[in-house]
Formats: C-alpha cells, sequence, structure tokens
C-alpha cells in the first residue's frame, strides 16, 4: 500500500492484523452506540473523539474521520496499530462488559490507512510566523511535537541521529505490529507539513546546545532511551541485544541467523517480540528467562498471552549468571533461582539468589531485552535529571531556559509508550507555541 522504499517484509513477520474491508468497517462502526462522555475518549492518552471518527466511518466519511483522528493525534496511524488498546479504549468500551468491544484500533487504522494510501494531505500548516524551533529526535514525541508546531505557522528542524526518522515504530518494533512502510508514512507526512528533517546528525555530537540556542527560538528534545545496559556476566560477549534483533528482522530478516535454542532475557514487550522473531524464523525452543514472577512481568497481558500460543515458553524466578560457550559461540546459558523478598527501589519485589540452586538452560542464541538506559543527552546538554531521566515542569520546561522535553526520556515512572510520547509532543507544542506567541505580542508592542 505504501511505496517508502522499505526494506521486504518476511512472509513470516507480516502484518498480524489483516486490514478491514470496506464492508467490515461498514459494519463494525454501526455496533458503536456513540456513547455521550464517552469512557474510550477519556481512556485514550491523546483524548482522539472516538465516537465521533467512528460515526464518519458508518456514513463513509472516512476523510472527516481520518482529520478527527489526527487533529488529536498526528500518529494515529502508528497508534491504531502498537497502542495496547486493550487496556486503553477497548479495555473501557461500555460494550465489553457484556459483548465484545468495539474494534477502535482497526477502525482508526482503517480510516488513516484510506487517507494515506491515497496521498491524501488531510491537515494544512498556518502561514509562516517566522520562528525556528529545533526538535531533537524524529521518534514519536519529536514528530508530534514538530508537526504541531508547523500547523501553527512555525519553521521546524528535526535532527535525527539514525538514517530513517521514526524511532522505534521504524526500528524497534516487530513488523507484526508496525511494518516499516506504515511508519515512514507518517513521518512523510510530517515532512509534507513543512518539518525539514536532518538525519545522520547527533546532537551533542555534530550540533551543540549552544549552536542550536543561537540558531532556535526554542528546542524540544524527544531523543528516546539509551542502549540496553550490560548484564556484567560471564559470557557476555555472546549476547546479542534485543533491539538490534528487532531491527535486523525489519530490514534485512532474510539474512538472520535464527538459533536453534534461543534464550530471551526479559519479559518486557521487546522481548515478547524478540520471542516471536526466534518462533517464526525457525527456533524449534523458544525460552523467555526472568528474574521476578508473571505478577511482575512488564510485556502486557495480550502479548503475554499471544506468544505462549507461538509456543514460547517461560522460566520465571530465575536468573543468568553465565554464557556457557565452545569455540562456535554459546551453547548454554546457566542459570540461578530467585526468590522475592521485600521490596526494591523501584517497590517491586526484590529479588534474591537461593544457594546452590543452578542449573543450565540450553542455548546456542541469546538475546536481552532487559531494558534501557538513560538518555545520554541529558548529561551532554547538562540538564537536571530524575533517576536518570531528564526532568521537567508541568510545562515540560527543562533546567535549561528554552529547551523542552517529552517521550520515553522523561518518564519516570509508567509504561514508556508511543501514544504518551505523541501526547508529550503535542502538549509541549502547545506550550511553545503559547509561548512564542506571547513574545511575538511583547516584541509588537516594544516596536509601537
Amino acid at each position: 500500500m505504501y511505496t517508502s522504499g522499505a526494506a521486504e517484509q518476511h512472509p513470516a513477520l507480516a502484518e498480524q492484523l489483516a486490514p478491514l474491508t470496506p464492508h467490515e468497517a461498514i459494519v463494525e462502526s454501526n455496533r458503536c452506540i456513540f456513547c455521550y462522555d464517552a469512557p474510550c475518549t477519556h481512556a485514550c492518552p491523546t483524548h482522539i473523539d472516538i465516537p465521533r471518527f467512528i460515526k464518519k466511518i458508518s456514513t463513509g466519511n472516512l476523510l472527516g474521520s481520518a482529520r478527527t483522528i489526527l487533529e488529536s493525534n498526528l500518529l494515529g496511524a502508528s497508534c491504531a496499530r502498537v497502542c495496547p488498546v486493550q487496556e486503553l479504549c477497548e479495555g473501557a468500551c461500555v460494550l465489553g462488559s457484556e459483548h465484545k468491544p468495539i474494534m477502535i484500533g482497526r477502525l482508526q487504522r482503517y480510516a488513516t490507512d484510506y487517507v494515506y494510501s491515497r496521498a491524501i494531505d488531510v491537515l494544512k500548516p498556518a502561514p509562516p510566523t517566522g520562528r525556528k524551533i529545533a526538535v531533537i529526535g524524529a521518534g514519536p514525541a519529536g514528530l508530534s511535537c514538530a508537526g504541531e508546531l508547523a500547523l501553527r505557522g512555525h519553521h521546524v528542524t528535526i535532527f535525527e541521529k539514525r538514517p530513517l526518522g521514526g524511532g522505534l515504530s521504524t526500528y524497534g518494533i516487530i513488523a507484526l505490529r508496525e511494518p516499516i512502510s506504515a511508519a515512514l508514512a507518517e513521518v512523510e507526512m510530517i515532512q509534507r507539513l513543512g518539518v525539514e528533517i536532518r538525519t545522520g546528525i547527533e546532537a551533542g555530537r555534530d550540533v551543540t546546545l549552544d549552536s542550536m540556542r543561537s540558531s532556535f527560538d526554542a528546542i524540544f528534545i524527544g531523543a528516546g532511551l539509551g542502549s540496553t545496559p550490560e548484564m556484567r556476566i560471564a559470557g557476555e560477549e555472546h549476547i546479542l541485544d534485543g533491539l538490534d534483533y528487532i531491527e535486523r528482522s525489519k530490514f534485512d530478516p532474510a539474512h538472520m541467523n535464527i538459533g536453534r535454542h534461543v534464550a530471551i532475557i526479559g519479559a518486557g514487550n521487546t522481548a515478547i517480540d524478540c520471542a516471536t522473531i526466534a518462533k517464526r524464523l525457525g527456533a524449534e525452543q523458544v525460552t523467555i528467562i526472568y528474574r521476578r514472577s508473571e505478577q511482575e512481568m512488564t510485556a502486557y497481558v495480550h502479548e503475554y498471552e499471544f506468544v505462549k500460543k507461538e509456543g514460547v515458553t517461560f522460566q520465571f524466578l530465575a536468573q543468568p549468571v553465565r554464557v556457557i560457550s565452545d569455540v562456535i559461540g554459546a551453547v548454554g546459558l546457566e542459570c540461578v533461582r530467585i526468590a522475592l523478598e521485600g521490596v526494591d527501589a523501584s517497590g517491586r519485589p526484590a529479588p534474591q539468589t537461593v544457594p546452590g540452586s543452578g542449573f543450565v538452560i540450553l542455548a546456542d542464541q541469546i538475546v536481552k531485552a532487559i531494558g534501557q538506559q538513560s538518555p545520554s543527552i541529558a548529561e551532554v546538554f547538562q540538564l537536571a535529571t530524575d533517576r536518570g531521566r531528564i526532568r521537567v515542569d508541568e510545562f515540560f520546561q527543562t533546567s535549561v531556559p528554552g529547551v523542552y522535553a517529552g517521550g520515553d526520556c522523561i518518564r519516570v515512572t509508567g509504561a514508556a509508550s508511543t501514544v504518551m510520547g505523541v501526547q508529550d509532543g503535542k502538549l509541549a507544542a502547545r506550550v511553545i507555541h503559547s509561548r512564542l506567541t506571547a513574545d511575538s505580542i511583547v516584541e509588537k508592542k516594544a516596536h509601537g
């Protein structure tokens, strides 16, 4: 459907849910009872008027439906695919208590795919204001902020260190949920709003904070998080990085080397994606290893249920301590049993090693998906932090005047997600616009 020149997709990792047919979309949209003060809208972090966009689908007004979505969420096509709708809008659907909830995510995808497949630009930017804003990072938060500012007439330049925009939507979310082409379609839409995206530019290395502050009226940081931390166990050189594993599956799946017995360390959504890749690309046995219990795992419940149906097994309350290897590579992963006693700094049950409980899991490929480190840009730009994340006030202002931040790089508590990054970018854009507009009024009054 899209023509973004993205890498060829592996059939085993093709998008899981087929697009709705026109008939299916009409039937499903007509199931909606169009609640007043709808719970689904309140449950959506970007507060899309869900009954309104569904009503427009039911009447055949797909352009109007897409406009309703994009006015609240510029990355509505991505969120339709990757949002945990079971936990958010669909989970709040009043039909869900006694009937099947409305397929809100798939209807949202249906409307947004309609305009992207026809190259329809739904929203138009306001006349130029002469103001310039720099955005660091072309992920969901950065794209959302840049697009919202462009719609208000500001000139926005995004500095992105990777070759392509989209952030985790492009590189770090399994194609089963979001193909590269879908992510890049949104990037191209943001560019058509007038946003300039300069790729291969890393903030702090290629451009400095001082140079940006002298050239732009405001700066927004949507840099996401850093690399996967080290495990600091013997033989770690044989462990693959989970985000790299996902990226390879999206850009070069035909040349991926998949192990026969694959061990995935971690139990978040990235770990689930890695396990799915391994299983679907030919691994005989895939085991997810997690040092806490099923109750503490950070993966969404529906993702956990999905991957179990894929044939992935779990080893809970197990801590890897050493990679066992030979001249070819990994052959096993030595672990110890864990008991949960008390709580740690995160407020979760604290894992304690059980003496004499060592055992070995057969594994010729080991992947770690244990989260990401705090963003290095905070240190480079000397920004105040809170538990490693960039500290912001209620207006997304950092400790440096004129520098704002949003998305995963500020998320101290709660799960990082695409939709929360989009909302941060949108709200920060409103603040930046308000302050720049106020400054313009003051300047006009000063010059009579």
